[in-house]
Order: C-alpha cells, then structure tokens, then sequence
C-alpha cells in the first residue's frame, strides 16, 4: 500500500458505447498533478466543463452513479473510478466525449488494462489517507440496506459483502476484498447483473439503448419464459435475435460466470468505485449487506461529514501502528542517549514529511523537579523532542548519519497548545518548508496529543559533519 501520491505517466484512451444512449463515446485517462483528485471533463460540450468526482455532486444512482454539476452530467462512472482507486492512482482527469463513461463488457477490466498500458508515476507528495477510527453506520430500511465502516487491524482497505435479493437463482452470496492489489485479478472482470424482467423493462423504456445480453449477467428466476419473450427482448434492444436457453442456475447462456460469486464480486466493485467519491483514500473496513449505489453514494457522504467533523474539530488521527524506525535503528541516527533521547519511534517518512511519537512517562527525570505533585513536560523538551523527529528525517538523508550531527540555527512561531503530562504520547508530524540544501534543514512541525495540537514550532538546523568517515583497516601484507 503505497504512501505516495500517483498518476499515470501518459494518456490511455478506452473507446465503447454508453450504456443508455448506445452512442460511441471516447474516454481519455490523462495525467493531472498533485491534489488534483478525481475530475471527469466533458470534453463535447461548451467550455468543456469539469464535473469533480465528489459524493456531494451525486445526482442519480439509477442504474448507475451519476454526477452533475450545472447543465453538465457524466453516468456510469462508478467502474472507472473503481479501477483508477484500487489501484493506487490518486490524480487523472478524464475526459468524455459525451454524457457517459463506455460500459463495456459491464466490468472494470478494460480500465485497469488501460491504466496498466500506460503505468503509473509517483509523485512528490504524501497520500491523504483518512483512517476510520471510530464505527460509521448507514441504513435505509427500505431498500434492506445496511453498510458499516470499522477500523483495519492492520489499516489496510477492506471490504466485505452480502448480496441478497430474496430471488431463488441468485441466492445468498459473499465476496470480500483484504488487499486492494486482489482488485485486478479478482474483482475487476466481474461484470454488473441484471435480471430479466428487469432489462424488459428497461429496454421497452428505451433507457439502455448500449445495453446488450454480452455486456451484463442476465438472471431469470421467473418459470415459463419463453423464445418469443427473448425474441421481442433481443427486438427492444436492437440487436439480431439468436437463439437463447436459460441454464439451471438461471443465468442466460449468452455468458459464462467467471466465479460462482459475480454478482456479489461486481457489487463489491461498484462500492470500491462509489467510495472514490470520498476523495481520499480509505484505511478502514467496509462491511456491505445488500449494497447499491444509493447506499454506496450516502455511506460516501456519510464519510465525508465525519471528517468534515474531525476537522472542525481540529482533532488529527495517526496510524501509529507502523514502524520506520524502532529506538534501535533511532540509535544509529542520533547520537543522544538518556536521559535526552526523546523519540521512541518513527512511524511513517516520505521525502517530504515524518511522523514519530514519544510515551511521557512518570519515570523521566524532569518530573522530579517540574513540577513536584503536578508533573508537566516542560516547553523546551517539548521542542527537543520535535527537533529530534526532524533530525532523524535529515540523517536519514545521508549516506554516513554516524559521522553527523544536526545544530539548531532557528525557531520560530513557537505554540504550546495544551499540557502534556505522564501518560500522554506526543505525536510530532514535521514537513520540509524548503527542500535541503548544503545542509540546512528548515521545517515546521506540530506535536498531537489525542490528536488535538499540543506545541508547534517551525525550526531550522544545520547538518554538520563532526569527523571524517573510519576507514576500515587494511589486511596486513603476507610475509
């Protein structure tokens, strides 16, 4: 799972029909920079307006998401975004030369592949990944609804799934997803279902005019259907009668199933790529019964009213449960030792930011005197400790840390927020201001805890190199 913001290193162009129009529509994945998310561009109309792949611009989720904005709308767009999600593409704008992404065969192979020929490019920033630290529940009793998002023991992306109509053919199903690279190989070819009386209904209304008995899981569970029905079906979607049988397990012979769980694999699918309208990365687990994009869409803006909350309330969640660098490793780096080395460890670095915390224990030494009955860390290890972070960021950076050692040169915009007391862990999190150059690191940093600020501080240091490199000793010269 990768830290790092990516897109793709070129354009990849996906050409189908819409599924409701059956026109020829062209799409186009393009590279987009930093934070730029997900945004579909109609490239067809005037101004080629821009419509941000975002739950709060959703406008239907009939037969599919929909999003719109102004006169402007883009249908269907719940695969490709599945595709661009899992597989760890954070910015690509994409361009449509009409109302709707191309269905194709009614799953999200034909996008992976695409994104695949073309291959992905990291980028010089971290992920914004929200992490669920408490439940989100969703229901609608109406449509037997149920999705509830719960913490990952290992904060991956998880989803589990329960598909259940009340229909003798289709059954019971589950599918699950623990790794997103399981997307590709097991989740991406399965294609969308629909059941027969259903697609009757909708060919009669002439709304998927680009639908066709190869590009979806036709299911029958009614008795006595018979070749005339499928013939006059065939006549309503447009295409040339053949002759059709309806196996035991009610699947039209038209297809095969790829796994005895499809439909259940797709429904997962369309969550993966209705959660994309979240706009940041999930580490958490999902839990669906009975899924659709109506549920899907409000669990999305479910979602995103919590951190809206969370940051409201200016709280930070960190996964601490990572390890960079255990005290061990921070031994080599730094060069204090107790009772002043005061990070314990470094759980997350890119080439930009750290993340590393330390536990305020009773036991430290400054509490003797500081304060006797009311222990309080005091400000200025507070700052040590933040400078320490940072000082593991830049020897990190150097090929000989041992030989180095880092000397404050500045600080400035020092904030103490709150107290921090015996039993608290200080979470710093520090980001490069400037990139370093001949050995000046500046950057600005906040301690958490509990995620609410504690200090803050923007600092710089110089890296110093207090001796030479110990040359190894030579073999002494056989006799």
């Amino acid at each position: 799972m990768s830290d790092t913001q990516h897109t793709l290193k070129g354009s990849a162009v996906v050409k189908g029909v819409g599924l409701h129009t059956g026109e020829p529509v062209t799409l186009t994945l393009r590279p987009a920079p930093v934070g730029h998310g997900y945004k579909f561009q109609r490239t067809d109309l005037q101004g080629e307006p821009i419509i941000d792949a975002d739950a709060d611009l959703v406008v239907s989720t009939a037969r599919g998401t929909t999003l719109g904005k102004g006169d402007a709308v883009v249908n269907t767009t719940e695969h490709v975004l599945s595709a661009l999600y899992a597989l760890n593409v954070d910015n690509c704008l994409l361009q449509l030369s009409g109302p709707e992404v191309p269905i194709m065969d009614g799953s999200a192979k034909a996008f992976v592949d695409a994104i695949e020929s073309v291959g992905l490019e990291a980028q010089d920033a971290p992920r914004n990944w929200y992490v669920l630290k408490e439940p989100i529940w969703f229901e609608t009793k109406e449509r037997g609804t149920e999705m509830l998002g719960v913490p990952a023991p290992g904060g991956e992306f998880r989803i589990t799934v329960m598909v259940d109509y009340n229909s003798p053919v289709l059954g019971t199903q589950h599918a699950s997803m623990y790794r997103a690279d399981e997307f590709k190989d097991e989740i991406a070819p399965c294609r969308t279902f629909v059941f027969l009386r259903e697609l009757e209904q909708l060919a009669k209304a002439g709304l998927i005019k680009g639908g066709d008995l190869n590009n979806a899981i036709v299911l029958e569970d009614r008795e006595g259907t018979t070749q005339e029905q499928l013939k006059d079906l065939a006549k309503a979607l447009g295409r040339e009668y053949e002759k059709v049988e309806i196996r035991r397990n009610g699947v039209l012979n038209t297809t095969d199933l790829k796994f005895y769980n499809e439909p259940a694999r797709h429904k997962l699918l369309d969550i993966v790529g209705d959660l994309a309208l979240v706009g940041r990365p999930i580490k958490g687990h999902i839990l669906a019964a009975r899924p659709g994009h109506f549920g899907n869409t409000s669990f999305a803006k479910r979602i995103k009213e919590r951190i809206r909350e969370e940051e409201k309330s200016g709280i930070r969640h960190f996964d601490l449960s990572k390890t960079v660098y255990d005290i061990n490793d921070i031994e080599k780096l730094l060069p204090h030792r107790y009772p002043f080395l005061l990070v314990d460890r470094i759980v997350a670095m890119d080439d930009r930011t750290i993340t590393g915390y330390k536990n305020i224990t009773q036991n430290e030494p400054q509490f003797t005197g500081h304060f006797p009955g009311n222990p309080v860390m005091p400000g200025v290890l507070q700052i040590e400790a933040m400078a320490q972070v940072g000082g593991i960021f830049a020897l990190s950076k150097v090929a000989d840390p041992e030989n180095y050692t880092t000397y404050f040169l500045k600080i400035d915009g020092v904030r103490y927020r709150k107290k921090v007391i015996p039993g608290d862990t200080l979470v710093f999190h520090l980001e490069l201001i400037t990139p370093i150059r001949r050995g000046i690191v500046h950057m600005r940093g906040i301690g958490y805890v509990n995620g609410q600020a504690a200090v803050e501080a923007e600092m710089m240091a110089q890296l110093a190199r207090d001796r030479a490199p110990v040359e190894a000793p030579k073999a002494k010269a056989e006799a």
